[in-house]
């Protein structure tokens, strides 16, 4: 992987890891524009190990409160959405299909019909959100039922053209939170889904000894990062301030592009 290659993964991967516009579709569609090769695992986890940092960073007070006071309902709220996350994502690896039998996470990968279909599923869950957030009379606190949702929703993310950030927001503010809480508790929640993933490819990493140049390695982590960092302050901002629309006409328009270009 080239130095330039490198750079272009990581701010990809910053910014659309906490954009409602989907990392891994986006990744996906890089891929086949652009003829680039799929990032090496290290490389990888070193992407996710810089997305996962930015979020901390910024959200640093918000995880320290709940450090100090553990025993409070966002915590158990967190844990319950965890949880539910964990199942559907397993559930969606082990779950076989096909001759030769390849999980259903694969096929979705490499199928074009899917991904064009998810960036819409995106688009319609963002703007159906927004609809029901404006519409709501008052705002509530959040529930068990909320939590499993948004879980639920959280799990599904990890087909491509599906965005986790998008799907978890869409789930708040369906659900009617406020908006600020919404966006603090999809970010809050990205924290145990990149390290649940950085598990899955750490156990896979042992399997493939080959490690990437350490320089350009160095270089995507650190683009990861700073973008990372500026794309959860910006959407931070645009959630409480600004709906949605705008990410749902994206997405809308990637996932018909997706369309014409594979037919």
């Amino acid at each position: 992987m080239s130095f330039l290659e490198a750079v272009f993964f990581g701010v990809l991967q910053g910014i659309t890891e906490f954009l409602p516009v989907s990392s891994s579709g986006h990744l996906v569609i890089a891929q086949r524009l652009f003829g680039f090769n799929d990032p090496a695992l290290f490389f990888d986890i070193c992407l996710h190990c810089g997305t996962l940092a930015a979020v901390c960073v910024v959200l640093r007070r918000d995880i320290f409160d709940l450090l100090r006071h553990p025993f409070q309902k966002t915590t158990l709220f967190l844990i319950i959405a965890t949880v539910m996350t964990a199942v559907l994502a397993f559930g969606f690896k082990i779950i076989k299909i096909g001759e030769p039998e390849k999980s259903l996470l694969e096929l979705t990968f490499g199928s074009s019909v899917f991904l064009g279909c998810a960036f819409l599923l995106t688009s319609m869950a963002l703007f159906i959100a927004e609809r029901l957030s404006q519409r709501a009379l008052s705002k509530k606190q959040p529930g068990i039922f909320d939590a499993v949702l948004i879980g639920l929703l959280q799990g599904i993310a990890v087909l491509p053209g599906i965005s986790r950030s998008g799907w978890t927001l869409a789930g708040a503010l369906g659900c009617r939170f406020e908006r600020g809480f919404a966006a603090k508790f999809s970010f809050l929640l990205s924290i145990p889904a990149i390290l649940g993933a950085l598990v899955f490819e750490l156990k896979d990493s042992f399997q493939n000894q080959t490690l990437p140049a350490p320089l350009p390695t160095a270089a995507g982590t650190i683009a990861a990062v700073v973008t990372g960092f500026f794309a959860v302050k910006f959407m931070l901002g645009i959630v409480q301030r600004r709906p949605l629309y705008g990410f749902s006409i994206y997405t809308a328009i990637l996932g018909i592009s997706v369309f014409i270009f594979n037919l």
